[in-house]
């Protein structure tokens, strides 16, 4: 692995430690998640070779380690995915010599123009499952790959037909099967949906409607996915989701938060009717895809979580919340509460 150290000012304490000197003096527009620094963690220059972009982590802890699966959009614009390593999960990144995830044909077809957007769960033997979208000229789609060390894959293929992306695996069984989310595209909707697997991991069936775009004018009107895995919690599964609005023929992608019932997360039992977080640096305004904020990782960390983003389709930043601090905003913001459950959720 090749060693890559930011310019970061300051080193960050522990993970059970709460004095976090990066972090910004106020929220930005009193958003829950603080900016740690002013400027993102990893940007192209991070990389051992010359690319346009990185972005969108996938993110785990690995003992006291941060380990991120990095998408890398190289000069033809075809993404891989890329290990980062960091002591402190702000600096010292170490970025892996090669992909851990390539685009590799012929015997994978679908990932033909790229392998993009990572997101990691452990399952209970130990193992990790990184659900990541293949992209071929077929559209995206949803694949699986195992692995133990972060060094080498064991891929399972793609699993799901286009076009489809964000998708996550629950890191737990429920009454035998795998719960997975993920974000279908039919009729020009966006919704959020679960599917339920076999024990192999290959075999989904029995889908439904989990989380539906907003419509209208809602800040997540237009189309929603999921971000990071869903963290469990005494409350439910706190998930952590972008929603996308058309302002001025622009997209804005912002994220908001949700909570799944923790013994049935197909039923949604709180949705947050604002936003949570939003670009507003200009880092986050400025890029390949501006005014974008985008996740597909958040690790635990005390009682913290620590949130990887992608910004503008660029670089990536950091940011952290209180766990408390979430789940007290989808409680007293929910969505569902206002409306009643008639209007197109889970009973």
């Amino acid at each position: 692995m090749r060693s890559r150290r930011s310019s970061w000012p300051h080193e960050l304490p522990g993970p059970n430690s709460s004095d976090i000197p990066q972090l910004s003096e106020e929220p930005v527009l009193s958003e829950l998640f603080r900016r740690v620094g002013d400027k993102p963690i990893l940007t192209p220059d991070s990389m051992p070779m010359e690319v346009s972009a990185v972005f969108n982590p996938g993110a785990v802890l690995v003992g006291d380690e941060v380990v991120l699966l990095v998408r890398v959009e190289d000069r033809r614009g075809v993404s891989h995915l890329r290990v980062a390593r960091s002591p402190n999960g702000v600096d010292g990144w170490h970025i892996a010599d090669e992909p851990l995830l390539e685009p590799r044909l012929p015997g994978n077809p679908f990932e033909e123009w790229g392998c993009e957007d990572a997101r990691i769960t452990r399952l209970g033997n130990g193992d990790w499952v990184i659900a990541y979208t293949a992209y071929s000229r077929y559209g995206p789609t949803v694949a699986l790959a195992t692995t133990t060390d972060f060094v080498t894959v064991h891929r399972l293929g793609a699993i799901l037909s286009p076009l489809n992306k964000d998708a996550a695996v629950l890191p737990q069984t429920f009454d035998g099967r795998w719960i997975m989310l993920h974000r279908p595209v039919a009729g020009g909707q966006e919704h959020i949906w679960y599917i339920l697997g076999h024990e192999d991991l290959t075999h989904w069936s029995l889908p439904g409607v989990l989380l539906p775009e907003g419509g209208g004018p809602w800040w997540d009107g237009l189309k929603v996915g999921v971000g990071a895995p869903p963290i469990r919690t005494d409350d439910g599964w706190l998930l952590i989701y972008h929603g996308v609005k058309e302002v001025a023929n622009l997209y804005v992608y912002r994220l908001g938060l949700a909570l799944l019932d923790l013994h049935d997360p197909r039923k949604l039992i709180r949705r947050a009717t604002e936003w949570a977080f939003a670009p507003q640096t200009d880092f986050e305004k400025q890029g390949f895809a501006p005014n974008c904020v985008y996740t597909c990782g958040a690790v635990e960390r005390g009682d913290e979580i620590w949130m990887y983003y992608g910004a503008a389709d660029t670089c990536i930043g950091l940011a952290v919340a209180k766990q408390a601090d979430l789940l007290r905003f989808v409680h007293e913001h929910d969505f569902l509460q206002q409306v009643g459950m008639s209007q197109g959720m889970v009973e």
